[in-house]
């Protein structure tokens, strides 16, 4: 991964400035020292107040948060990004790579009823009907069958080989449940728009019991607008702002009393542009192309002092399991200006044939960071001839801003975001036909030749415009334990209460 990602913006603070600012630290952390209070570990998260109390399969990134705490899967992904067991205690995969066999933990749900083989197919199963139709339910295709072997073994069967199966059956969606019960290791109870989170007894989530109080603290979660959450942080009311983003990263400031770090993940995912209107300037893959080959991508993060990221005019990042290095950047041999010289031509001849000026619409979420976005790409396009305006709402847009964190590590996962059912603009047929003929490839080095043919086909039809690794930020106070960058950007509140999971 980026490791050069992960370095950059340490502030901190001396001792004695620190001790100065303990009164009004006090309230969120105890001490200077980061200690436990009785009112717990506050915790911030950006977007709004309703957001973390999400319910459902399409859950906010703060949903998310209260999901992973106070649900499990099978499997979990800890503070490190890494597969451990969770609801699963233990598992063996099969020879051939296509079965998964889970021993479940004894533990019981809330109501006192042993959980159960049966009751984690049946959850899975459900859950999987519930998700077609989405991009995390085409990821779940590689699912062929799943099956109670005995009360508490399990198994799921694929349709082939996915050695990153573990890291799909990981995501919070897919925590088991039974009748609107969870098991997690932690409960909630929601005070306003506050989520508390106090942690889940060890023998209840199949742990050994120990003599003693219960290890970690109670969670105290919001959602604010970002801006807020950013005051909240600085202003000693927080012990961690998580999950920030490029359109929010300008407010990321730890303040001269925060005794705060800003941590950034070396994100794995998409960020760039959908092209969501087949009219216009945009009805021609080759204006679609050109608007590629204008954007100056090594410049376009500058402004936002971010060491270590990698521009990309691709669609899979080079270097996932698989990707044997067949497909490489795009316009090998031509300068940035070269390209636009070429995109510029196009430009031309296009408004010389239709009458029309080159315009094109986008839309970019609120927030600082989309500001500055917007005024880099628009110079990139002016300096072919292409106006950019930006709209208010997606629907209206030509081209929309998309910043998504991949789910797994497999190419896979990036061309199912642009298969024909969900895209509102130009797809290709071709490239989806590839994806589901790789779910079912005979090895490894079959199905990577289906998906580099796969992300080649996409290409070709400049559905989307690439730009780079998406951007996550999290700030954190110094002396908060239990915080790991990593490429999912996966924080679990439990890790940061230093609750005992699993």
């Amino acid at each position: 991964m980026r490791a050069g990602l992960l370095g950059p913006f340490t502030v901190t603070i001396r001792h004695a400035l620190c001790c100065l600012a303990a009164a009004a630290l006090a309230a969120a952390l105890g001490s200077c020292s980061g200690g436990n209070d009785d009112d717990g570990l506050p915790v911030v998260t950006i977007g709004n107040s309703e957001s973390i109390f999400d319910e459902g399969l399409r859950l906010s990134s703060g949903a998310q948060l209260v999901r992973d705490a106070t649900s499990s899967g099978i499997v979990a992904l800890n503070a490190e990004g890494e597969v451990v067991p969770a609801l699963g205690e233990s598992w063996i995969v099969t020879e051939d790579g296509q079965s998964f066999i889970f021993r479940l933990r004894q533990v019981t749900w809330p109501d006192g009823e042993p959980l159960t083989a049966e009751d984690a197919r049946a959850s899975l199963t459900e859950t999987i009907a519930a998700l077609r139709g989405t991009s995390l339910g085409l990821d779940l295709r590689k699912v062929a069958e799943i099956r109670a072997m005995t009360t508490r073994v399990i198994e799921i069967r694929l349709t082939g080989q996915m050695p990153e199966f573990l890291h799909l059956l990981a995501q919070p969606e897919l925590a088991i449940s039974r009748d609107g019960q969870t098991i997690g290791p932690m409960r909630m109870e929601r005070e306003g728009d506050v989520a508390i989170l106090r942690p889940t007894p060890r023998e209840q989530i199949g742990l050994p019991e120990r003599d003693g109080p219960q290890p970690g603290k109670t969670v105290r979660l919001r959602a604010l607008p970002g801006p807020e959450a950013n005051s909240a942080f600085s202003d000693g009311e927080a012990g961690a702002l998580l999950d920030g983003s490029i359109f929010t990263l300008p407010l990321a400031n730890t303040g001269p009393l925060s005794r705060g770090t800003i941590r950034l993940d070396p994100a794995l995912g998409l960020f760039g542009m959908i092209v969501t209107n087949e009219q216009g300037f945009l009805s021609e893959v080759e204006n679609r192309e050109a608007l590629s080959m204008a954007i100056d991508r090594a410049a376009l993060l500058e402004q936002f002092s971010l060491g270590g990221w990698q521009p990309s005019a691709r669609i899979v990042p080079p270097g996932l399991p698989g990707d044997f290095g067949m497909v490489g950047e795009r316009w090998p041999g031509l300068t940035l200006d070269n390209r636009r010289s070429e995109a510029r031509q196009r430009a031309t001849a296009w408004s010389r044939e239709t009458g029309q000026p080159a315009r094109v619409r986008l839309w970019l979420p609120d927030g600082p960071g989309s500001d500055r976005l917007m005024d880099a790409l628009s110079l990139d396009l002016a300096s072919i001839g292409v106006e950019l305006r930006r709209v208010q709402f997606a629907q209206g847009a030509d081209l929309v801003m998309i910043d998504r964190l991949a789910r797994y590590p497999s190419s896979r996962w990036f061309l199912n975001q642009f298969n024909c059912a969900l895209l509102p603009g130009p797809c290709s047929p071709d490239a989806d036909t590839l994806v589901t003929e790789s779910l079912s490839a005979g090895n490894a080095a079959d199905a990577g030749n289906l998906l580099l043919e796969a992300e080649s086909a996409l290409l070709a039809r400049e559905v989307y415009i690439p730009l780079g690794a998406p951007v996550r930020w999290s700030l954190v106070r110094s002396g908060l334990e239990g915080f790991s960058e990593n490429p999912w950007s996966r924080h679990p509140l439990y890790a940061l209460a230093g609750v005992e999971a699993w």
